[in-house]
């Protein structure tokens, strides 16, 4: 519902600015049959205006009023697209989808992530932490391939072994190449979205693990 109302209000306040440029339009023309009125029954007999300056004006006229019709008709053009991409994106509601993120959700004692590497890595680690920043599990010898996305699954255990309960959590990728320098990479998670919201009009969907996303972010859906 959320999706449909803000798409409701943009096509109105669209509606709304094409109706202001297009009563000022009214307004100039009315101004301007006025002055020509005016100055046509006071011009001297014996010397009549020339009339190439009010057919230039009233050409000006016409193209803006082209142009605001344009203008309109791409407006309501675009609220119409951005209808259906509510739609389409509230479409996406209880689905799970493969986005860049570093939140992941751990469900009945099992959290997946992956990562891709920008270059060779000697060495990767994962860190899961919780809510308050606290290392809850750290994870050596990971992949440090520059080919492809690496999976890795965590079986929902502390460090001690414990089962942790099921949550939502961060998770933390350290690589390194052979001279101990960082080497860039990118976090991914499934999340399952659980609402559309919108920020600034734009889209954003909002993940079980507590993570916002752009649509245009992911990666897989199923």
């Amino acid at each position: 519902m959320e999706a449909l109302s803000s798409s409701t209000a943009t096509a109105t306040a669209t509606a709304s600015a094409a109706t202001t440029s297009r009563n000022k339009l009214d307004a100039d023309y009315q101004s301007f049959l006025k002055l020509l009125i005016a100055q046509v029954s006071n011009q001297d007999p014996l010397e009549p205006m020339d009339s190439t300056t009010f057919v230039s004006q009233l050409a000006q006229l016409t193209q803006v009023e082209q142009s605001i019709t344009t203008n309109d008709t791409l407006e309501k053009i675009e609220a119409r697209l951005s209808s259906a991409n509510a739609r389409e994106d509230a479409m996406l509601i209880g689905r799970e989808v493969l986005v860049p993120t570093d939140r992941i959700a751990l469900n009945e004692g099992t959290a997946k992530f992956s990562y891709t590497l920008n270059s060779a890595a000697a060495s990767v680690s994962a860190r899961i932490l919780g809510e308050d920043g606290t290392e809850l599990r750290r994870i050596d010898g990971l992949p440090g391939g520059q080919e492809g996305r690496h999976e890795v699954i965590w079986d929902g255990r502390d460090r001690e072994g414990l089962p942790v309960p099921d949550g939502a959590f961060q998770v933390e990728i350290n690589a390194l190449d052979a001279d101990d320098k960082a080497v860039f990479l990118t976090t991914y998670a499934e999340g399952q979205v659980e609402r559309v919201a919108f920020r600034d009009g734009s889209p954003v969907l909002q993940l079980a693990s507590g993570a916002e996303v752009s649509p245009d972010s992911i990666v897989g859906i199923r």
